[in-house]
Formats: structure tokens, sequence, C-alpha cells
């Protein structure tokens, strides 16, 4: 795609005789979509379970939700249900003997096993420098024990202004637990003023000048609240260039984005997966270490899973770390958890990462194409308009107090997506699972809500 944003969907609509804005247009964009079929591989919620039995004017309650909130949730793959089951059903059948003699070849005391390669292949990383373990809060806590080192001259944590709240706590926390002050020892960098994202030389600038001070940085990978995609490569040189220990929070990143941490050097990084990564509610999270660290006498809190397998069972009180990101492992991954995610990722196992960001790309700009054919002009898409410096997700910042009643509007339509007080929807059209349908139908009800607003301002 040579042409930038709105032209060259122009250009399509234009070759194919069709209204840029017209549901037809949407529908032979699905039609030429190579990855359309995976949808059928996900659960799409129903408008009732959405909008109740009486949804809006034109909805069925037995319709398809527009499901925009994989930046939240992501969706239950059709086969995740039966792997769930068949361990449920292993553990009535065989009770504790499901950790070594499993006929299906998922032995329990090696579960995380069958998740570990394809997790890797997405965030850009060697297997050994995987470990999917806990949730993502208690493994940054568990990489930040390792990682965050502070010296008298070296003792400060550089984040992005208003990052998300759990990773503001624990850096604080950690931050205090070692003696310090976060007053001074936290430095956050925030847009300038008027702007609402980062710039990358008001980023590379600050960790030029604060670098000699500081231990460690942390930073999104995509950012929640703007869906700014960080430029992590550069930050990690940099931070690498001052002497900083690197780490990244790829909630809103992983499954999302493209990623090449070993290749960047980062030193590690944590996530999610209920997100993009489709394992449900309360997934097991996942960790990266650099595989440079792995033989390095890093300190770490230790437990039973992350000592050598060969010699656990011998039950001699002596750690022999596993070489890599498993020496972190403290207890063993829970099964069903660890299943769920194994659903979501035989699916990303039958496509590709390029693939996935090649129809992201082409889905967003869609979304921006149409949002900004809306009148009058009730909000500001916030997140950067260059692709290459966001993922799947938008979000809009609306004017006038109308946002609640907006997303109110869209929610009786059988919209899913968030939103963030006082003022910000949060719109993510996910590659695997929406349709450019899903986009103009989610941006037509948009525009009606909008001028139904406008109309209700001008009244009173």
């Amino acid at each position: 795609m040579s042409l930038p944003g709105r032209q060259y969907y122009e250009l399509l609509a234009r070759e194919a005789g069709l209204p840029l804005e017209s549901a037809e247009f949407a529908a032979l964009l699905d039609k030429r979509d190579p990855l359309a079929h995976f949808r059928s591989e996900f659960r799409i919620p129903k408008v009732r379970a959405v909008a109740g039995e009486n949804p809006a004017a034109g909805v069925s309650p037995d319709d398809d939700c527009i499901y925009l909130c994989g930046n939240s949730l992501g969706l239950q793959p059709v086969h995740t249900k039966k792997l769930v089951d068949e361990e449920l059903e292993m553990w009535a059948e065989r009770g504790v003997n499901g950790h070594f003699d499993h006929p299906l070849n998922r032995p329990w005391v090696s579960i995380d096993d069958t998740v570990i390669e394809e997790s890797a292949k997405i965030v850009g990383a060697n297997p050994s420098e995987v470990a999917i373990m806990n949730s993502l809060t208690a493994n940054l806590h568990f990489l930040l024990v390792a990682f965050y080192r502070p010296s008298q001259t070296r003792f400060k944590i550089l984040i992005e202004g208003k990052a998300f709240p759990s990773d503001y706590y624990a850096v604080e926390s950690q931050i205090r637990f070692h003696g310090y002050d976060p007053a001074s020892a936290l430095i956050e960098i925030h847009p300038r003023p008027n702007e609402h994202t980062l710039r990358t030389e008001d980023i590379l600038s600050r960790i030029e000048k604060e670098g000699d001070s500081v231990a460690l940085i942390l930073f999104s990978g995509v950012q929640y609240y703007t869906g700014q995609f960080f430029p992590l490569h550069q930050i990690a040189a940099a931070g690498r260039a001052k002497g900083c220990v690197v780490g990244f929070d790829l909630a809103h990143a992983v499954g999302n984005v493209p990623l090449r941490l070993h290749d960047w050097d980062v030193d590690f990084a944590c996530w999610c997966t209920y997100k993009y990564l489709n394992a449900g509610p309360g997934g097991i999270g996942g960790a990266f270490v650099h595989e440079r660290h792995a033989k390095t006498d890093l300190q770490r809190f230790a437990g039973w899973w992350g000592t050598d397998p060969a010699t656990k069972f011998d039950m001699a009180n002596i750690f022999h770390p596993i070489p890599g990101a498993a020496s972190f492992r403290v207890s063993n991954p829970n099964v069903l958890a660890t299943v769920s995610l194994l659903g979501s990722l035989q699916v990303f196992s039958k496509t590709s990462t390029e693939d996935l960001r090649a129809k992201s790309v082409l889905l967003t700009g869609y979304l921006e194409t149409l949002l900004d054919g809306i009148t009058p002009k009730a909000f500001t898409i916030l997140t950067p308009r260059d692709p290459a410096e966001r993922g799947c997700q938008l979000s809009l910042l609306f004017e006038g107090g109308i946002m609640m009643d907006v997303f109110e509007d869209l929610k009786n339509a059988g919209v899913v997506c968030d939103e963030r007080k006082p003022d910000v929807i949060r719109v993510a059209p996910v590659p695997l699972y929406s349709r450019f349908g899903d986009v103009h139908q989610f941006v037509r009800v948009l525009r009606a809500s909008v001028e139904r607003c406008a109309k209700d301002g001008q009244a009173s």
C-alpha cells in the first residue's frame, strides 16, 4: 500500500465502481480478504448478549454482535472448549496420573511446553527465552527482582506518563522496597503540551539526558490509552547505550504488532494472554528473558518449577536454575489456563505475523478513513496516524460530554468496544476475526449517534 490513508481506499472504491462509504464496498473488501476464513475459528457473541432482546431498530437479537474489543478481551476460539473439556475429563478419569500419563500427549508436568514455541514466534524470541507462567503484574514483579538493582548513583526507573496503573503500582512499590522515594526515583515522560502521544525524539533525548542515573527503563509496547506503538528497538538501543536495563510490558502489543525481542536485545518483557492472544479472562501470563542472561548469576525469587526437571523430584533442596526464562517459574502452571492459550495459538500457527499485520494495517486504516468522514466533528483520534506507530486500536476522544451517550447507542446496536472515562472510546478491529463489514457497521452507528447528540444539543 503506497498511497496514504483515504487515497488508497478511494482508489479501490473507484476501481470497483462503488461509493467508498457504502456497505457494498465493505463487503468487497471482506470478499478479497485472504484471512477472512479465520473468523469461523472464533465464537462471536450474539447481539442479545450485548443489547438484550430489544436492540436498536434494524438490529436482530440473533445477529452476531460487532466485536471491536479484543484490546480488552479476545474472543474464544472454537477449539478451546474441547481442549479444556479434555483436561477436565483427564482429571476425572486419571486423577494425579495425568501429570505423567496423558493419552493426548499433554502431560501436566510439562503442559507449558505445548505453548512455548508458538509464543516465542509471536514475540520474536528463542523458545528458551520464553516462560508461560503466573499473570502479568506477578511476572513483572518477579522480573524486577532480578533486573532492578539500584545503586547510589543509578537508582531511577523511567516509564511513559500515564502508564497502565498496575505497572505504575509495581514500579512504585519496587522503588519503595529498595528504600528510595518515587518522587525522586521515578521519571515519567509525558507528551508535549496539547499533544496526546509521545514523540520518538523526546523519548530518546530523555534517555540520553537522564540515562546515567537510570537503572531501568520500563515502557509499554502499545500504550493502553492512546494505542501508540512505541519504537521499542530504538528505546532498547538508546537504553543499552546509556547502560540501562530495558524491559517492556507487552499487554497491548503481543499478538497485535510485530515484535523482535531477541533481535532488539531487550533485557526482559512480560505480557498477558487474554487480549489479542485470546486465552480467556484472567489468562496465564508470559515472560521473556534474553538469552545473554541465561548463564548470569541473576538474583531471583526461586521456586520448584524453575529448577532443573532432571533433578526436581530428588527433593534435595538444591536449586539448579534452568538456563533461560524457565528459571523464573515458581509453580506449576494452571493446566486449564494453559490449554486455553493453546486453543488460540493453534489458530495463530495457521497464519503468520506478517499476514496478520498486513490485514490489521488495512482494517484499521479503513476504520480511520470512515471516521474522518463523520460530521459534525465530535471527536479526535488520539492514536498516531502513521500505521507504523499503532496497532489495530484507535482511541477516540469525544467533546462536549457526549461519550457515554454515544457508548450507550453503540451498545444498544450490538457494538462491543470499551470506554475510558471521562471521554474516550477505544475501538480495536482484530484481524483474526473482525471484518471490514464490522467496521462499516460501527461507523454507521457512530455517525447516527453523533448526529443525534448534535441535534439534542441544539434543541437544548
